[in-house]
């Protein structure tokens, strides 16, 4: 099986500030990690405005360019900072998704990785929070169903963090199931059991809320009895994952406690899921991962489960 990796150096562009957890070192150690793994490495890409606002106001698309671009050192929607090449970078972390959902529904490649910055699952279709500008899987997630006429997407969530941005793009649509474990309460205190979607989404939504120190058991026994009988009633087309290592044991913003070895086994079982009902196809997004060494080693127990 091929996998395809999608890494522009450009992420390293994106200036936090001094001290800041989401720093450019982030993505030199994710990319360490699978240097040597062979993966295609798919070109850079620029993602357009038209396809941001797949997932993303026009206004907020517009506010964030200005923002940027007028030198803020923080968007004023939230909790996300900035520097002057902050929004190019995060058109390239989108686009670098979307390269790697054509190269998989192509049958280039069987999955792929993403290694972007900055993150997205936080960033709502009108704000950016939590370190976040654009929705990077929300987008992909769009971009798959307007480009190869997809009817069911499944995005799956396993940072320590509620990717709330996610789920509010998608809570009133039933054509994408999201599905997450995350620490809670924490950080952005949102994803209770009883959010399940509305309207049309109603039902497709699924939130396994879990508390600190939540390790193994829990994490992947969610997976196992939750998310599989979930996907087997959905039937998803293509399967996206939220792949944040903040859940991992030692992490400075997270209390989980999942180790290496489960990173590889929570990867095999959504292959496992996505062979089962999506013909193989399965594009990862790296989301969080704060400490440099614990990111390296769980981003490369990932990459090597991909890559079996």
């Amino acid at each position: 099986m091929i996998t395809a990796l999608a890494a522009d150096k450009i992420a390293t562009q994106h200036d936090t500030g001094p001290g800041h957890p989401e720093r450019p070192e982030r993505f030199d150690a994710a990319l360490r990690a699978v240097a040597d793994l062979g993966f295609r490495e798919l070109a850079p890409r620029r993602a357009e405005e038209d396809e941001l606002a797949l997932a993303h106001d026009r206004r907020y698309i517009r506010t964030v360019e200005t923002e940027i671009m007028h030198g803020l050192p923080e968007l004023s929607t939230g909790d996300t900072q900035v520097g002057i090449r902050s929004y190019e970078v995060a058109l390239h972390a989108a686009g670098g998704v979307l390269n790697a959902v054509d190269s998989v529904l192509r049958g280039d490649a069987g999955n792929a990785f993403c290694i972007v910055r900055p993150p997205g699952h936080h960033a709502s279709a009108a704000r950016g929070m939590g370190f976040c500008i654009f929705n990077n899987i929300a987008i992909a997630a769009r971009y798959a169903q307007r480009k190869y006429q997809l009817k069911r997407v499944m995005i799956a969530d396993w940072d320590v963090h509620h990717g709330n941005g996610t789920q509010d793009i998608f809570y009133a649509d039933g054509s994408v199931f999201f599905f997450s474990t995350h620490q809670h309460p924490w950080y952005p205190g949102t994803g209770p059991a009883g959010e399940t979607g509305e309207g049309a989404g109603a039902g497709t939504t699924l939130n396994c809320p879990l508390p600190a120190g939540s390790a193994r058991d829990a994490i992947l026994g969610a997976f196992e009895e939750r998310l599989v009988p979930a996907a087997a009633a959905f039937q998803p087309e293509l399967i996206l994952l939220s792949a944040g290592f903040d859940s991992r044991a030692g992490d400075p913003l997270g209390h989980f406690l999942l180790t290496d070895e489960d990173f590889g086994d929570l990867t095999k079982l959504m292959l496992e899921l996505a062979e089962r009902h999506a013909g193989g196809r399965l594009v990862s997004v790296l989301e969080g991962g704060y400490s440099l060494s614990g990111l390296a080693a769980g981003v490369r127990a990932h990459a090597l489960a991909l890559a079996s």
